[in-house]
């Protein structure tokens, strides 16, 4: 009998209940997925705590990858054995589980140079920083971008990816521990939050200047500081809210500090399209392959610890990505 988290009401960790769960056969369309590997993301908290909202009970979950099982009716885009990936919002909800039923649709098939393992560590993560690095900006060697959360699963990626474009990358870290990580992987800059001021310091280092572009994955408590901190007609990248939403602002404000442009782009919007995902997919796998982006899995859990995951994650204990393994 496959193995499950699912929460029956939303808050704090305490929710997440490890139980039995039935697995079916798969209908029209659908895949029953054997996991053996599930990603650990900062969506799932919104989730668990009803900013993302979900009709409960409910599995949580959205990235994991393993081994198709069976196939339905009409199934043509994979087959039984091979290995697959997948990661979404709520067209895969309920990945915290051992095996699953899941539409092929969303489904990525995984080349023999990267393990299961690897991918549900960056599937969400990678595609988020293929189109950070692809879609969001025209970069050209010799641009500067401030990069919050520099030590997390998704900054790791993009400094390495930023790097490969040849881009300057200032990254903001809570500890020296941190910072290290943030330079090894291709940070030029760190800027620890708890002790300076980010955007005087991003000003000191571009020569009064300002970055083109921000990713601010951190929400409430960066939002000035990011603005802040972008040059004349800057791009403020608004990709997630772990400190909670960013308050409402009067849009003046960006004419006011230099004509600025924010955006607020989500992953399900730039994987829509199959042939887009794969794209973007196509080129995160390669550079993953060629060793070129290496993909820091630094902290391993099992299924039944989801609560103690969660708590470490949003205490920001973790970097780079986490996993359980199933």
């Amino acid at each position: 009998m496959a193995k499950s988290i699912r929460f029956y009401e939303t808050g704090s960790p305490e929710v997440l209940r490890y139980e039995d769960s039935q697995v079916g056969e798969p209908g029209p369309g659908q895949v029953r997925l054997r996991h053996e590997a599930v990603g650990l993301n900062f969506a799932d908290i919104y989730f668990r705590t009803g900013l993302y909202p979900a009709a409960l009970p409910s599995g949580i979950g959205t990235e994991a990858a393993g081994v198709v099982e069976a196939v339905g009716p009409d199934v043509t885009s994979v087959a039984v054995g091979q290995r697959v990936t997948y990661t979404g919002a709520y067209n895969t909800l309920g990945a915290y589980t051992t095996e699953r039923l899941i539409d092929a649709a969303p489904l990525i098939k995984l080349p023999e140079a990267i393990s299961c393992e690897t991918a549900a560590g960056m599937t969400m993560r990678g595609l988020t920083a293929s189109y950070l690095m692809r879609r969001i900006y025209a970069f050209k060697r010799g641009d500067t971008i401030l990069l919050h959360a520099a030590a997390g699963g998704v900054g790791l990626i993009v400094s390495q990816w930023a790097k490969l474009l040849g881009l300057t990358v200032i990254g903001t870290v809570s500890s020296e521990a941190k910072a290290e990580v943030a330079r090894a992987h291709g940070c030029d800059y760190t800027i620890n939050y708890s002790q300076e001021d980010v955007a005087k310091r991003v000003r000191e280092l571009t020569g009064g200047t300002g970055v083109n572009v921000v990713v601010d994955s951190v929400g409430k408590d960066t939002f000035e500081a990011s603005l802040d901190s972008l040059k004349r007609r800057g791009l403020l990248v608004c990709v997630g809210t772990a400190s909670g939403p960013i308050p409402p602002f009067n849009p003046h404000i960006l004419a006011l500090k230099g004509s600025l442009f924010v955006t607020r782009p989500a992953l399900a919007d730039y994987i829509a399209d199959p042939a887009e995902r794969a794209e973007l997919a196509d080129e995160l796998f390669g550079h993953v392959a060629a060793g070129r982006i290496k993909i820091g899995i630094n902290q391993r859990y099992a299924l039944e610890d989801a609560a103690q995951a969660h708590r470490d994650l949003e205490s920001r204990k973790t970097t780079g990505s986490s996993v359980f393994v199933i």
